[in-house]
């Protein structure tokens, strides 16, 4: 049986752990990679990189286009792994995209983001939750503070922080249209919270978290270290913010006019395989957490904009 490190929602009083983890993993066979030693160091100190302009006009213009056709797809879907805003019908988050979608799948092997997800887990990785998420103008509500990995942990049984979350910027982010909120260094401890975890919980949290998510002392103590500082991860569409799993965030609800979408890759090392949940539940499905047919990401080597090429579209 799998030591639980990070105990949570065993009681009814929250509490903060110091992590246990590495946050770069060194011990791999994984050497080299894209990121700079100043990047490297960044990301372990604040727990997150943003690169502005990472993929061409041209590429951006597809990862539009495949947006739409995507949302165009799923508006007024009945399925598990379509969430709607909780009041109304607009589409929340599209699960399983980068099995769903041809255009997806290759994107989530694009050699720029899994070489850093390499690098930054310290072995090869695998896809273990991907998805869009639609904030549409006006109606999009918020994504309340709340740390992945607790829940990946409780609920899905990933034993330690070896995992990164890779978000695509598809529509401009601007501080004004809910963009996605990081306290810097919060990565460095855990929130263990309060409550216990119901049967098929995901039906709720998907469209409003209520269970692991930290009280209010517990996020004042977290802002407090990183000296009253909250960060925005904003910027042009084409921009990919990279974030430690355990890193603290959410995002305000939207209501400007403006729509603001992003799309999640979630690395996983090969070597932090789910285990059974933590809390003793069930597994959540496999679409919020892979655990069949698990291999290593072979990287390709291309322009996002070629892809519509391999694929056979013009």
């Amino acid at each position: 049986m799998v030591a639980d490190l990070y105990p949570s929602r065993i009681g009814d009083k929250a509490s903060i752990l110091r992590r246990q983890d590495d946050v770069i993993h060194k011990n791999s066979n994984v050497t080299g990679g894209p990121l700079s030693k100043e990047e490297l160091a960044r990301y372990e100190e604040n727990g997150y990189l943003l690169f502005q302009n990472l993929f061409s006009k041209e590429d951006i213009d597809v990862l539009q286009q495949e947006l739409k056709q995507v949302l165009n797809e799923n508006k007024g879907k009945q399925s598990d792994d379509v969430i709607l805003e909780p009041d109304s019908d607009e589409v929340r988050s599209v699960f399983e995209i980068h099995k769903n979608s041809e255009f997806f799948k290759r994107l989530s092997k694009n050699k720029k983001l899994v070489s850093i997800a390499q690098q930054l887990l310290g072995s090869q990785v695998y896809i273990t939750q991907s998805r869009i998420n639609f904030k549409p103008g006006f109606k999009g509500k918020e994504f309340y503070w709340h740390s992945d990995f607790e829940t990946w942990h409780v609920e899905d049984g990933m034993p330690n922080m070896r995992a990164v979350s890779c978000s695509i910027i598809l529509t401009d982010n601007h501080e004004f249209n809910g963009p996605l909120m990081l306290i810097p260094g919060s990565h460095k401890w855990y929130v263990s919270c309060p409550g216990a975890t119901p049967d098929h919980n995901y039906k709720q949290s998907l469209k409003k978290q209520e269970l692991g998510v930290p009280d209010h002392e517990s996020l004042k103590w977290l802002v407090d270290q990183a000296d009253g500082q909250i960060d925005r991860a904003t910027g042009p569409a084409g921009s990919v913010l990279f974030f430690e799993c355990n890193i603290m965030h959410g995002s305000s609800g939207n209501i400007s006019p403006f729509s603001r979408s992003n799309v999640f890759f979630v690395f996983n090392s090969i070597e932090n395989k789910l285990v059974e949940p933590f809390s003793g539940g069930k597994p959540r499905p496999e679409f919020l957490a892979n655990r069949t047919n698990i291999k290593p990401i072979e990287p390709i080597d291309e322009a996002i904009a070629n892809t519509k090429v391999l694929m056979g579209s013009k």
